[in-house]
């Protein structure tokens, strides 16, 4: 080789690494999943779930973990996802006991902040599956995702929708959805969704901090039917509201949270506070979320980036939105799974715990559960 061309193409990994930085001084290694053991019912649940519109929902059925071979003659293991398209014709029933268009999914039982989440995804593969999609790289109709969720309806009086409730420190005025005394709270990072539309040249990697949402359309390479390695950092902090005083807030198990409607709603966003001295506070703050495919640097969210610790989810689903999926079957499979936590100082943990559970029933029928 060229001594040049070997230059170049050092230079070329060298910044393709550097891209990366090293981690935060002190990082904790929380999770380290290569699904030796199978599915560890004690770190993850499998959904039974339905959301959004224009599908059927996402089934244990469609989750498990098999063994290959890899490119140095050895075998490992890996989590398959698997989707159903609208020609399925199989067993596997969903919402309303349909059995098209139905996805699998695989969420964290622990909840996790700030960090760095490394995750690796293959999105369907380079043989096309029986009555799978025409070109098994691109299985239009399905969206592959990489996601952290935390959410929670807390619900009070209509009469008392006007104001705040002691009782119930969850509960913020400014946040009300699906009727008077209804406040959704919502954390959540997407790193990445692949498919709106049927395109998986773009990725969407959003951010929800309750009400409030940004979303960034990325361009991606990774539409080939190999393993790509996903790294996300998020990061939070704690920033002071100046002149917030102590008769404006409320103290609930440990925790502060503004209780006057003249504070700007946009210093805050209804997240709770940590008392810094007399008449001092910070609010709990998301402060950027970064991302790398390989190793390189594609984008970062800087609006509207949440505090509150969330699951991890990986896994296919069809919403509407995906377009059609005129095929049989599809996968989606994950290998390595590594989180590290930095404990920034914005963390919000403990807050929100619920465990996302079922909400199609046995019998098919969707379940009223919350959130």
């Amino acid at each position: 080789m060229k001594p040049r061309l070997l230059c170049l193409l050092l230079l070329s990994a060298l910044h393709t690494h550097a891209d990366l930085p090293a981690l935060k001084e002190g990082a904790t290694l929380a999770l380290d999943e290569q699904w030796s053991e199978g599915i560890d019912s004690t770190q993850w649940y499998v959904m039974r779930r339905h959301w959004g519109n224009g599908h059927h929902g996402v089934v244990p059925a469609n989750v498990r973990v098999e063994e290959e071979a890899d490119a140095e003659g050895g075998k490992h293991k890996v989590l398959v996802c698997e989707a159903h398209g609208e020609k399925y014709d199989g067993p596997v029933k969903g919402l309303w006991n349909h059995g098209d268009r139905v996805g699998g999914v695989i969420v964290s039982k622990a909840f996790f902040a700030s960090g760095r989440f490394e995750i690796s995804m293959r999105v369907g593969g380079t043989a096309k599956l029986e009555g799978g999609p025409e070109d098994p790289t691109h299985p239009v109709g399905t969206i592959p995702a990489i996601w952290v969720f935390a959410g929670w309806n807390t619900r009070v009086k209509p009469e008392l929708a006007d104001g705040y409730v002691k009782e119930n420190p969850l509960y913020q005025p400014y946040l009300q959805e699906w009727g008077r005394g209804n406040a959704y709270y919502w954390s959540e990072l997407d790193f990445c969704e692949l498919g709106k539309k049927g395109d998986f040249e773009h990725g969407l990697y959003n951010t929800f901090l309750h009400k409030k949402t940004d979303s960034r359309v990325l361009p991606v390479q990774v539409a080939d039917g190999k393993f790509h390695t996903y790294t996300t950092e998020w990061r939070t902090t704690l920033v002071e509201i100046k002149e917030l005083r102590d008769d404006q807030v409320m103290e609930h198990d440990g925790r502060y949270w503004v209780r006057d409607l003249k504070v700007p709603f946009g210093s805050y966003w209804g997240n709770p506070l940590k008392k810094l001295g007399p008449n001092r506070y910070a609010v709990h703050q998301g402060q950027v979320a970064k991302h790398w495919i390989d190793g390189k640097f594609i984008g970062e969210n800087t609006k509207f980036v949440p505090c509150i610790a969330a699951q991890l989810s990986l896994g296919v689903w069809l919403p509407d939105w995906a377009g059609p999926a005129p095929w049989k079957v599809s996968q989606v499979s994950f290998g390595r799974v590594r989180i590290w936590q930095y404990d920034d100082e914005g963390d919000v943990k403990g807050l929100l715990s619920n465990d996302q559970p079922d909400n199609i029933g046995q019998d098919g029928n969707l379940m009223k559960v919350n959130p």
